[in-house]
């Protein structure tokens, strides 16, 4: 059980004990899921540089993509080439849900 910290909540008054968030929660929030292809979870991780960008992670590996100026592979690590052509694909096709989403999380 999750220990009960007291903080100023303007629904509940100040000081009122409430529960801090779960793991779960806090990675629900500061890395998003955009949306999931094959076995690759296209995300974003909210505690990072400004640049938009997507992240791609899979059970063999992890990359990520630059969206602007224009999409380029920012870094991979355990992914083949023939994942990240792929991938760099899907980003293309679906830049424009992408920069959607990052637009509706992180504002602007």
């Amino acid at each position: 059980m999750a220990k009960l910290v007291p903080v100023t909540c303007r629904s509940l008054g100040p000081k009122t004990p409430v529960e801090p968030p779960s793991q779960l929660e806090y990675l629900i929030k500061v890395s998003p899921t955009v949306f999931r292809y094959r076995n690759y979870r296209f995300y974003f991780f909210s505690r990072e540089e400004p640049r938009m960008h997507v992240h791609v992670e899979s059970p063999d590996g992890e990359a990520k993509f630059w969206l602007e100026p224009g999409i380029e592979l920012a870094l991979s690590k355990g992914l083949k080439a023939v994942e990240l052509t792929e991938l760099r694909r899907i980003v293309e096709e679906r830049q424009n849900e992408i920069k959607d989403h990052w637009r509706r999380h992180f504002g602007g």
